[in-house]
């Protein structure tokens, strides 16, 4: 039985870590889409220790914690990251077979290079330790980023973000390049409280008068390219937790975007035809400017009212659904087919139970010259652990070529998540050992090598046109 982190960790075959170790384990790494805060990697602090390291705003750690009945002061509370460190580690041990583990294991061997299991026990002993070589080696948000070789990140901003910190980041001479993508949801969820007021916001940072739903998309698209002209990225995202296609008349729109103006109720159809209008034009939008539409489907969000009310958004709270029907993303993708302006497209499916589905639908519209022009994204959220990740390439392979993939991303708020791209890679690479040593794949080891350096990094790079430079 081990006792320490093993180094052949999700490495079931001899040919699996062979693959890993010669041509995955060094691979640099580009996090295409994150929730990093572009202040943060500004000011470049050093982190106050291993508490805040594991625990500042990480939800996964939260939803755990709360399972175990700890009290909220000791997850999003008023405790000290000393004090939350503490309670998280008296919990860390009976997460057995919970990704949680795995990453926690993963994150200490490498950047403290701590090989024994947090216990409560031992807590206290870890935490002093790792916070001596916090202050010894300076441990910054940009050294952690450079310690893991992470070439480039993209953040996550609204339309109506200025950009400085970008703007400011852009000036130094850093390891990791950062962007962002563009992610205009507050301007598709017409229903919520607040649309107006923020179109409003819009407007005055576009310089583009809003009195009309053309007239929003103007304003977006203005933003859209002031994005790529700060940052020079070619990134969206498009959260759609429920969404139904439902057609639609220009007339149509245009008197539910004046309702929606002026604070007037709307109907479920109306909401509907709003967002299938919405989705389409932007993804017009995103084609002509180069951008890559990502689409997350299938969130539940703020299941728990009375915790959100407690703790805020995005704290632990949210879940999956299956509302987002296949059927409703593909007359999305075919009306933009038609009028051949269907971007290059990542789908993001929640319910991975369902993924094959989502496979399917991908292939479907796959063409004009581009590879892998709509994918499947990453297993993310509540899939992003190693069943979730084989399951996806087990699922998949048989339906899409796993070897077009950009492969992993972080989808986190967390400076040391990065270990999440070494598990995908160590995952990936038993895969395609396996499958070797069935003799289920026999064009050989280069052949092998190609897929495995395309999948950890030339497939993402060449797809969002991001130009990052690598010589392995």
């Amino acid at each position: 039985m081990n006792t320490r982190f093993d180094e052949e960790l999700f490495l079931t075959t001899e040919t699996g870590r062979h693959l890993y170790h010669k041509y995955a384990e060094h691979m640099p790494i580009i996090d295409y889409h994150c929730h990093l805060q572009p202040s943060e990697i500004l000011e470049d602090k050093e982190f106050e220790d291993l508490g805040e390291m594991w625990l500042r705003g990480d939800h996964y750690k939260w939803r755990a914690m709360r399972t175990f009945g700890i009290d909220e002061r000791y997850i999003t509370g008023d405790a000290d990251f000393h004090e939350k460190y503490l309670a998280f580690a008296s919990i860390l041990p009976a997460l057995a077979g919970n990704p949680i583990y795995i990453w926690c294991a993963m994150e200490l061997k490498r950047y403290f290079d701590i090989d024994e299991p947090v216990t409560e026990e031992n807590a206290e002993e870890i935490y002093q330790k790792t916070k001596e070589m916090i202050h010894k080696e300076h441990m910054t948000r940009r050294w952690c980023m450079e310690h893991s070789n992470v070439r480039l990140v993209s953040t996550t901003e609204d339309p109506i973000d200025d950009l400085h910190c970008h703007i400011a980041l852009n000036k130094e001479k850093m390891f990791t390049r950062v962007i962002t993508a563009f992610r205009p949801d507050q301007a598709m969820f017409l229903e919520k409280d607040g649309f107006s007021s923020y179109l409003d916001q819009l407007e005055a940072v576009s310089g583009v008068k809003i009195d009309s739903f053309e007239h929003m998309l103007d304003a977006l698209e203005t933003r859209l390219k002031y994005f790529q002209e700060v940052t020079g990225t070619t990134v969206s995202d498009d959260g759609i937790p429920h969404f139904t296609w439902e057609n639609y008349t220009s007339g149509e729109i245009d008197r539910i975007f004046d309702k929606a103006r002026k604070n007037e109720p709307l109907t479920a159809k109306e909401e509907d035809q709003y967002r299938s209008a919405f989705l389409f034009e932007m993804g017009r939008r995103y084609n002509r400017n180069g951008y890559v539409m990502q689409l997350h489907i299938g969130t539940y969000l703020d299941a728990n009212t009375r915790g959100v009310a407690e703790t805020g958004h995005s704290t632990g709270f949210d879940c999956a659904d299956d509302q987002c029907s296949v059927t409703s993303v593909g007359e999305l993708l075919n009306r933009l087919t038609l009028i051949d302006e269907l971007p290059k497209t990542i789908i993001y499916p929640l319910d991975g139970t369902k993924i094959e589905t989502w496979a399917i639908l991908a292939a479907g519209f796959c063409g004009g010259g581009v590879k892998g022009k709509v994918q499947l994204g990453a297993p993310w959220w509540f899939n992003d652990q190693a069943f979730g990740i084989n399951r996806q390439f087990e699922a998949c392979a048989n339906l899409y070529p796993v070897s077009l993939s950009v492969g992993m991303l972080t989808d986190s708020r967390s400076f040391i998540s990065y270990p999440r791209h070494e598990l995908y890679r160590r995952v990936f690479c038993d895969y395609l050992g396996k499958l070797a040593e069935r003799g289920e794949y026999f064009a050989g080891e280069k052949a092998l090598q190609k897929i495995i350096e395309d999948v950890c990094f030339n497939n993402v790079n060449e797809y969002f046109g991001l130009d990052v430079k690598y010589e392995g």
